[in-house]
């Protein structure tokens, strides 16, 4: 029994076109649908889409995230996570593979900002960016306190009404950005930036009030994170309440826990520097008794020494009182006026008290001079000395014959006793 062959159908289709209508069938089919599976093989191409596969433990999916979605996603995607897929059924016609076209994707049991908190977290502590030893220290009063906020928010207006009453001071600039939504972050770091290119203030502060990880969000950004940890200027972070911790929290160079405690961290009470202020006064004085009664007793002292040794020795110490009294750092800016004066006082003090003995020794060395064998010969007299080297000093020491020697005020003869009252 032979078979004939089947005759041709009227039209024979390429493989593209059964592919398209496969295409078009499974696109009508499934529109949308939801599909949580585990990532594999994920492919990152500089084109910015992203190649994967979804698969449980039974079968797999192809899926492509394209460029613009991609860049909706607040997570970075990685093998082995287990997300939840929004997106439509496709073919990619080329390869005859049908795919999901995914258009939104969360991490399946961790919300997607809790999962890129982590992630920044994790790559920022890597680079050493939370490291204790690359903290600047906050000043002890600063003069210009930088402010990156909402002018509008509740954050700034406790933070005014603290600074007000602790130090009312110190001087304030508000460089105003939005603390939330799209845009926010890039407006933080750019503000950063500003106050450290103008050098306009001392230290700067990013805050803002309390609010749900989204509203915080801007703070969690790395664009903030990267201008915080460039900032040559110190900088605080006080966002949201005591229990909410950012990404900034993590690089500022400290952390306080609310708008409010970061007022109180950047200033002390203006009281308790009064109080010490006055004390560094205090001690100061006693130095300066302390070094002018030294000054004093060794100046009573001057008369044992000889005028050159005494001035090298005072002008060491002179050198020595000038460098205490430049010493001491800890000391507020309208306080070194005073010292200024005190210095002044004391070296004018030293120098009528150098001057004095300086005159005193003048006179006595005169009075030396007057008093001197050289003084008396250049007053006209003479001294005759006999050949043994006594002075004559009456007529009885001399006998007739004896050789005599004169010394004059421009030098000395020989002579001989001729004559003699016996």
């Amino acid at each position: 029994m032979s078979h004939s062959a089947a005759p041709p159908p009227a039209r024979i289709l390429t493989v593209t076109d059964l592919t398209r209508q496969v295409k078009n069938l499974l696109e009508e089919k499934f529109p949308s649908v939801w599909v949580e599976g585990e990532i594999s093989n994920l492919r990152q191409p500089s084109s910015g889409h992203r190649y994967f596969t979804l698969k449980d433990a039974n079968a797999q999916l192809a899926a492509v995230l394209f460029r613009g979605a991609a860049g909706n996603l607040a997570f970075q995607l990685q093998d082995g996570q287990q997300v939840i897929a929004f997106g439509d059924l496709s073919v990619y016609e080329r390869q005859g593979q049908y795919q999901l076209i995914v258009r939104q994707l969360v991490p399946k049991g961790l919300g997607a900002l809790q999962l890129a908190f982590q992630q920044l977290k994790e790559k920022l502590a890597k680079e050493g960016l939370f490291d204790a030893d690359r903290k600047k220290p906050i000043p002890a009063l600063p003069q210009r306190i930088g402010l990156v906020t909402s002018p509008t928010g509740a954050a700034i207006r406790d933070f005014l009404n603290i600074i007000r009453r602790r130090f009312p001071n110190v001087h304030l600039i508000i460089n105003p950005v939005r603390v939330q939504g799209e845009g926010a972050a890039a407006e933080i770091a750019a503000a950063i930036d500003d106050f450290n290119r103008l050098d306009l203030v001392d230290v700067i502060i990013v805050t803002r009030g309390g609010g749900s990880l989204e509203d915080l969000w801007a703070f969690n950004e790395e664009v903030v994170a990267r201008a915080l940890a460039r900032s040559r200027l110190p900088t605080i972070s006080a966002v949201g309440h005591e229990i909410d911790f950012t990404i900034s929290d993590f690089v500022a160079d400290l952390r306080a826990p609310t708008p409010s405690a970061a007022a109180e961290l950047v200033v002390k009470a203006k009281d308790e520097f009064v109080r010490q202020l006055a004390d560094d006064r205090q001690r100061l004085t006693n130095a300066l008794r302390l070094a002018l009664s030294e000054a004093r007793r060794r100046l009573e002292a001057c008369t044992l020494r000889r005028p050159a040794d005494l001035l090298r020795q005072y002008a060491q110490r002179v050198d020595e009182l000038r460098h205490r009294l430049l010493s001491p750092q800890a000391l507020v800016a309208r306080w070194q006026e005073r010292l200024a004066t005190d210095r002044h006082r004391l070296t004018a003090a030293f120098n009528q008290c150098r001057q004095s003995t300086h005159h005193r020794l003048t006179q006595a060395a005169a009075k030396l001079d007057l008093l001197s064998p050289k003084g008396t010969l250049a007053r006209g007299y003479s001294i005759t000395r006999l050949a043994d080297g006594r002075i004559v000093k009456t007529v009885k020491a001399v006998k007739r014959g004896d050789t005599l020697r004169t010394l004059v005020t421009d030098g000395e003869f020989d002579s001989e006793v001729t004559g003699h009252p016996d």
